[in-house]
């Protein structure tokens, strides 16, 4: 059992590692074979001094509240994916007659150039096809490494051995709050993003930075880890049962309102409102958005109203019992 611990514990950050140089190995190639951006591969080591401590002190066993190996990981890729898409927002005019993989028409094409150029043609002429695919695809990378990155997420949290307190249970609900995450915040990113890159480059580092404060959703568990004091007299379970029975809503609550949806929103009134852009999808969810932020207020008031009759009745108990 602990060979497998370990054995999940090591391929998961081997798996965190070689997306991230993937990540560097892009930006190095579309800045033009700057290898200075290679320096970019000095923030695995804190995942790798993550991982032998890990192994080491914890028998590679995640931690409770929070997670260092995924909290790391951003670290390392994020970098990367910000230099990306400022290059692609600033490099978009020469990228307009790309040819993009985004139907089986281009991808046709694609075989048929290598076909013809295999039958006429040496091995340089291989190299000049591999040269036209990594510089006629960019925003296809860039979309794959977000999905890649969301993806590695949930597998990575899977595969992470469990940290101590942290039930199965838990562990299944958080997975699932992931897959739901990850789809929103894909979705903002690409269709958000591809909205304001002409109209406004400034908006641009407003949507990275919105997109870099929502993925920090994924390193934290406060919303689905039970938080039950241990061993207490039968008063003090009493006092703090309250909070023991909403603050995972509450930590939710939080998340939705300061970390995702309602960002989330600001930024796309912002689109629809200033820079005058708006189509299905974006009302649409914009609207989606605001729902979330209206209900988790409701949700809010009910729990504040909650505590407060249950304040007040644990007063009148107290006056009525001698």
């Amino acid at each position: 059992m602990v060979f497998v611990k370990f054995t999940c514990a090591i391929i998961t950050r081997a798996l965190f590692i070689l997306v991230s140089l993937a990540g560097v190995w892009r930006v190095t190639w579309v800045k033009k074979q700057d290898y200075r951006y290679w320096l970019l591969t000095f923030l695995f080591l804190p995942l790798v001094v993550e991982m032998i401590i890990t192994l080491k002190r914890r028998q590679g066993k995640d931690y409770k509240w929070f997670s260092p190996p995924i909290f790391l990981f951003l670290i390392s890729i994020i970098p990367s994916i910000w230099l990306l898409e400022l290059h692609h927002q600033q490099d978009q005019v020469n990228e307009a007659h790309c040819k993009k993989l985004d139907s089986w028409e281009n991808v046709r094409e694609v075989i048929t150039l290598n076909q013809t150029m295999r039958n006429n043609t040496s091995y340089q002429n291989y190299l000049k096809i591999i040269q036209n695919m990594k510089g006629k695809t960019s925003n296809d990378w860039i979309l794959a490494l977000h999905q890649v990155l969301l993806i590695l997420l949930i597998l990575g949290k899977w595969l992470l051995p469990l940290g101590g307190g942290v039930t199965r249970e838990e562990l299944s609900q958080l997975l699932l709050i992931f897959v739901g995450t990850a789809a929103d915040i894909l979705e903002f990113t690409s269709e958000t993003l591809s909205d304001v890159k002409e109209k406004s480059p400034q908006l641009v580092y407003v949507i990275l930075g919105v997109w870099t404060w929502s993925m920090l959703q994924f390193p934290l568990h406060v919303a689905v880890v039970n938080s039950k004091p241990g061993n207490q007299s039968e008063q003090g379970v009493q006092e703090t049962s309250l909070w023991t029975k909403h603050s995972r809503d509450v930590w939710s609550i939080m998340e939705a309102l300061f970390i995702q949806d309602g960002p989330f929103l600001v930024v796309r009134l912002t689109v629809m409102t200033y820079f005058g852009v708006f189509h299905q999808m974006l009302g649409f969810f914009a609207i989606k958005n605001l729902l979330v932020v209206i209900l988790n207020v409701y949700r809010l008031t009910v729990i504040c109203l909650d505590s407060r009759r249950y304040s007040r009745s644990s007063t009148r108990r107290e006056t009525v019992v001698p």
